[in-house]
């Protein structure tokens, strides 16, 4: 069945069509099921909005329609992937979380250089990285850090998010200046290059350290990637359930190195312990260190 079916119906006037509590139910253990994601009751109507504006692209009538066409065959998995990419937050810019940033560059990075044999070698891991902002952000500042050691260096950030859209955009490394407000201007002329008088794009030197990939972190194999330095999962874990939640952190936990750094967004969990994990406090920023032995901590 295809979208353009004339069973699927039209929009009477562009209405919006009524979104019945069991209709509700059902989408959102679809989601919950497919991404984690969990939606309250208090988000039906951005449920509603994410559906409808989709359906009316389609021109299909009803949920029930559209439902049925997420979930049949190649087609569905298709359409799946452009309403996840509506379903997912991507407002962010650069340096969006300049306390996180700060963390990384006067706390973390000199700590670590100051324990490592040259040369230096440092992954790091943005986990939920929307349109790339973060991970390049990030990228500059592990960059100035490493380059300004005036040793030999590598490193690589691995960026992830569940948006095939967004990892592409990514990918392309073309941003808008209002993107750039908060970037430094000595980073600025570093890092990128002009493209019109709106636009700029990555340069490659820094581009290329920055490796996107689409995925869900849930279901994610982590045994393909290197052990973590340092990572970062900002704004993610909101859309998660608490049980979900700590699954992800035990599984981002899992894969840091001893006295690597795990960063979350202020407020995203409350009284976790992990047996090798210690809060790190800085400056309202919510971060754990993984240590050798074990160690339990409640924030």
């Amino acid at each position: 069945m295809s979208a353009n079916d004339s069973s699927f119906g039209s929009w009477p006037d562009g209405a919006v069509p009524p979104l019945s509590d069991g209709q509700f139910d059902q989408w959102c253990t679809l989601i919950e099921g497919r991404t984690g994601i969990s939606l309250p009751s208090g988000r039906r109507s951005f449920l509603v909005t994410s559906l409808s504006s989709r359906m009316h692209e389609l021109g299909v009538g009803d949920y029930d329609r559209y439902y049925e066409l997420l979930t049949s065959g190649p087609q569905g998995w298709v359409e799946w992937e452009v309403l996840v990419d509506r379903l997912t937050v991507h407002e962010t810019r650069f340096f969006r979380d300049p306390r996180a940033l700060e963390l990384v560059r006067d706390v973390f990075l000199p700590d670590w250089l100051a324990i490592q044999e040259s040369p230096l070698r440092l992954q790091a891991w943005s986990v939920g990285c929307a349109t790339g902002e973060e991970p390049y952000s990030l990228a500059m500042v592990i960059d100035q850090a490493l380059a300004d050691s005036k040793r030999d260096y590598y490193f690589g950030v691995t960026a992830t998010d569940i948006s095939a859209a967004s990892v592409n955009a990514g990918r392309r490394a073309v941003y808008k200046r209002a993107r750039l407000k908060q970037v430094p201007t000595k980073l600025l002329m570093r890092y990128f290059e002009p493209i019109d008088h709106e636009r700029y794009r990555v340069r490659d030197s820094l581009r290329e350290r920055v490796c996107f990939s689409r995925a869900n972190v849930l279901g994610y194999d982590t045994s393909v990637l290197p052990s973590m330095d340092l990572i970062v999962c900002q704004n993610l874990l909101i859309y998660f359930p608490r049980d979900t939640r700590v699954e992800v952190l035990n599984k981002l936990a899992d894969q840091l190195r001893p006295g690597g750094l795990l960063v979350l967004g202020g407020g995203e969990i409350l009284n976790w312990h992990h047996p090798e994990l210690a809060p790190f406090s800085h400056e309202g920023c919510l971060a754990f260190r993984r240590i050798a032995t074990a160690v339990a901590g409640e924030l």
